[in-house]
């Protein structure tokens, strides 16, 4: 229909630009060019600031729960003798690498600190036979379970956490960026469409 406003139609894209293209003065950088640029900055130093303290506070915390996880363990678990009352499978590949790290469950027979004898299940190596007898970590009723947190496994999982707690404080600095760029995006697009509802009538010529 004559005289009627086309619809606007988006901007393209932007085209292949040098870095830091925000920063340079140029007559086609729009305002919210530079305030994308000044929030990317700040974003990138909170991050660099942020992470480190965070990844320390984290890596003390889960530090000292190991610790005293370990302590408990310690307390609380010891190595006993563990007859085997029942065969063991046999690797299908006897004497090869994947045989030396292969266990299976079998029921093991123990005798606890307070001299009750009870059942209860491990992993043993392939082959053993019933009677044989391995050196397994129990609780304090018998029940076969891991062997307390080692300096390693402490220092390993708090590293972990920590490198965890750098990454989460990373990803959070990256998810607001990206977010802040959405909405001024959606700022530059109505201001699209409010320019060209200014302009189009000015390309239009009624018949």
């Amino acid at each position: 229909m004559a005289g009627e406003i086309p619809p606007a139609q988006p901007p393209p894209g932007p085209p292949p630009r040098p870095l830091l293209w925000r920063w340079r003065r140029n007559p086609l950088r729009r305002r919210t060019d530079a305030l994308q640029a000044w929030l990317g900055l700040g974003v990138l130093i909170t991050v660099l600031a942020v992470a480190p303290v965070v990844a320390v506070l984290v890596a003390d915390t889960a530090r000292g729960h190991y610790e005293d996880t370990a302590r408990h363990q310690k307390q609380t678990r010891y190595e006993a003798d563990a007859a085997l009352t029942e065969d063991a499978p046999r690797h299908p590949e006897p004497g090869s690498d994947e045989e030396k790290r292969t266990r299976y469950p079998v029921e093991v027979r123990v005798v606890t600190r307070e001299g009750r004898t009870r059942t209860t299940r491990t992993e043993v190596q392939p082959g053993l036979t019933a009677g044989n007898t391995v050196r397994i970590w129990v609780t304090a009723d018998g029940e076969a379970t891991d062997a307390p947190l080692t300096a390693g496994e402490i220092r390993s999982r708090t590293m972990g956490w920590a490198l965890v707690a750098a990454i989460g404080v990373a990803l959070t600095g990256a998810a607001a960026h990206a977010l802040t760029g959405l909405a001024l995006r959606r700022r530059n697009l109505a201001h699209w469409d409010t320019a060209w509802a200014e302009t189009a009538p000015r390309w239009t010529t009624p018949t």
